[in-house]
């Protein structure tokens, strides 16, 4: 069997034909921390006079906690998803496929704002009504969407940092080596990339040792 071909240089596939499509195919990966800080800061305001102030770091640890939860859904069950048929095909390529192939690509390495907004909305519309309807207090989604977006850009930038940093901690080695696994030898498993512990949860570690892998390629 042909081994599935996978670029090892900082090199950007061509996604669409349009140029403006593609221009908004690829993100800086700085970007999310310009738009997202400040989302972060004014829920934190309005988390400090519409929550008592007892409830606030709770939520906010809650509201982190179940963004690894969504973190790791929705790498196995969405992105690594593939439709049937060539459409299919280009559909998984487009989502989470080119980033398969191209790696190193640090143009696609966090969530272009045409993705990453929507989600935002729309998992801010489902905490809001969620915790409305169990707790009665629309105003306890802020402290949660707090923990939540701090979650979601952790996550964007230690996707960022595990294709491209070479780190000396023994906690970051480990976080990529595991990244590195599920890239370049077993990629129906390993979908944790912020923490592990949801594969722990789901038994998606890898399943036996694993030839070594360059964590700091």
């Amino acid at each position: 069997m042909a081994k599935h071909f996978v670029s090892n240089t900082d090199e950007s596939v061509r996604m669409f034909n349009a140029d403006w499509l593609d221009f908004f195919s690829r993100i800086d990966y700085k970007v999310p921390l310009f738009i997202y800080i400040p989302v972060i800061v004014y829920f934190l305001y309005l988390s400090f006079i519409t929550v008592p102030l007892f409830y606030i770091l709770p939520l906010i640890l809650f509201g982190l906690m179940v963004w690894t939860f969504a973190e790791y859904n929705l790498h196995r069950f969405v992105f690594h998803w593939q439709p049937p048929g060539k459409i299919g095909e280009r559909i998984h390529f487009m989502f989470h496929g080119v980033h398969h192939d191209y790696p190193r690509d640090s143009k696609r390495l966090v969530m272009v704002p045409a993705v990453s907004l929507p989600l935002a909305v729309g998992f801010y519309l489902l905490f809001k009504f969620l915790l409305t309807k169990t707790f009665g207090d629309a105003n306890l989604v802020n402290p949660f969407f707090v923990g939540f977006v701090i979650g979601y850009l952790f996550y964007d930038m230690t996707h960022y940092a595990l294709h491209h940093v070479n780190f000396k901690s023994k906690f970051w080695l480990d976080l990529k080596q595991h990244h590195m696994i599920h890239h370049y030898s077993d990629p129906h498993n390993g979908f944790g990339v912020s923490t592990t512990f949801w594969d722990l949860v789901y038994r998606t570690t890898f399943k036996r040792q694993k030839q070594a892998v360059e964590v700091n390629s």
